[in-house]
């Protein structure tokens, strides 16, 4: 290919579609945003309109595009498996690969990328932990048709939003004073609300990514695998069909502010305030809304990257090659690069190491920690540039070495 759809290296794996590779890189190059502001920003929620700064809200903004982008194309990975795996076979390797994602969220994630701590003290449960939940439901849908499975997850997302106003919510979010919460409590933090799995003076299990909206995400993208069985025009034109009328449901519904996501927005003393205010959907557990607001851009982006990914977007499609990989270095990269600035700037790091509480983590806060976006931005680029030999290696070194275990990273 020539110009702007010219190809890039390393060449993908036979069956692999160029197009997810560049979207999935793109979003984990965004990802990095938001990891990188966890570390390096100043404490405080980044969308609380009391005390946010409009570069900040839009600094985590533009990375809601991310988990969503994620589960879709995990769904829509295992929908185009079944092109060359029969359905048991497809079963038993989601089975796996979600069991595999458990293990690394509650072990890797946990104690080296994000705690540098083997204490367990605090374990707060995130995306790996619903993208495995995700694949082993999945696994057990496989026997139905792609279109089925797209209208049970169509249904979790329209429809979770009517659990909102459950009992069980108040419950599921209140920390319990002690032990386990009660089975109903749980169920509803593991099903619809974030909130503590366990607490107790030494041990705390909070629960971050509820399942059902995001398992109903992943069946979405499975249904979704079959446009890329049509023509690419075909393809191109309904799936930036749907995803425009998914950006302007969103529009629509928010304005209407009656269903959709559990917090209203309302004017403010100014409309740059009040923007802000209706662009602020609720990310845990993912509205209605908030995944309207973000699938519909990325069915967008998959049409407009569909055979013509520009050159420029070449460390994306080495990313996107190795997703797993990027996600499990570029936290312990992050951490690593905020213990050396803490080291460089008060000759000690102990506080990178420690999370002893919820509220202090991922590591406890040095005196005076937090930098302006500037710096943290100037962080952010050197991960990212740190990060794309090693995937570039990787993915070449994936490529030519054919062993099962490097499926599963």
């Amino acid at each position: 290919m020539r110009g702007t759809s010219a190809a890039v290296e390393p060449k993908p794996a036979a069956g692999r579609l160029a197009s997810i590779d560049v979207l999935r890189g793109i979003v984990m190059i965004l990802m990095a945003i938001d990891h990188t502001r966890d570390f390096f920003g100043h404490p405080g929620n980044p969308t609380d309109l009391a005390t946010t700064t409009t570069g900040l809200f839009f600094t985590r903004w533009i990375t809601h595009l991310c988990a969503p982008t994620f589960f879709l194309l995990t769904g829509l990975g295992a929908g185009l498996s079944r092109r060359h795996r029969s359905t048991g076979h497809l079963a038993m390797h989601l089975l796996r690969r979600g069991a595999w994602l458990l293990v690394l969220e509650l072990v890797v994630v946990r104690c080296l990328g994000l705690q540098f701590n083997f204490d367990y003290r605090v374990t707060v449960v995130t995306v790996l932990w619903a993208l495995g939940w995700s694949m082993i439901a999945l696994a057990a849908v496989v026997r139905l048709s792609p279109r089925t499975v797209a209208i049970l997850g169509s249904v979790m997302i329209v429809g979770h939003n009517l659990l909102d106003a459950l009992p069980e919510k108040a419950a599921a979010m209140a920390a319990p004073s002690g032990g386990f919460p009660g089975f109903w409590s749980v169920l509803g933090t593991v099903l619809h609300s974030p909130g503590m799995a366990y607490s107790s003076e030494r041990v705390t299990v909070f629960l971050a990514y509820p399942l059902i909206p995001w398992i109903g995400v992943a069946m979405v993208g499975y249904g979704l695998a079959t446009v890329y069985d049509w023509t690419r025009e075909r393809r191109q034109r309904v799936l930036a069909g749907v995803g425009a009328t998914l950006a302007l449901a969103c529009v629509v519904l928010r304005a209407i502010n009656l269903y959709g996501d559990p917090f209203r927005w309302s004017t403010q003393d100014s409309l740059s305030r009040t923007l802000l205010s209706f662009l602020d959907t609720t990310k845990y557990p993912p509205s209605l809304l908030f995944l309207l607001m973000t699938l519909g851009p990325a069915l967008m982006l998959l049409a407009a990257l569909d055979g013509r990914a520009p050159r420029a977007l070449r460390p994306a499609y080495v990313f996107g090659q190795v997703p797993l990989f990027y996600y499990l270095l570029h936290l312990p990269v992050i951490h690593l690069l905020a213990v050396a600035v803490c080291f460089a700037r008060l000759g000690d790091a102990h506080w990178m190491f420690e999370s002893p509480n919820l509220g202090q983590f991922p590591f406890t806060q040095p005196p005076g920690w937090g930098f302006d976006l500037p710096w943290m931005y100037l962080a952010w680029a050197a991960v990212v540039l740190t990060m794309y030999p090693l995937c570039r290696w990787y993915a070449v070194y994936k490529r030519g070495h054919k062993s099962r275990w490097l499926s599963y990273l």
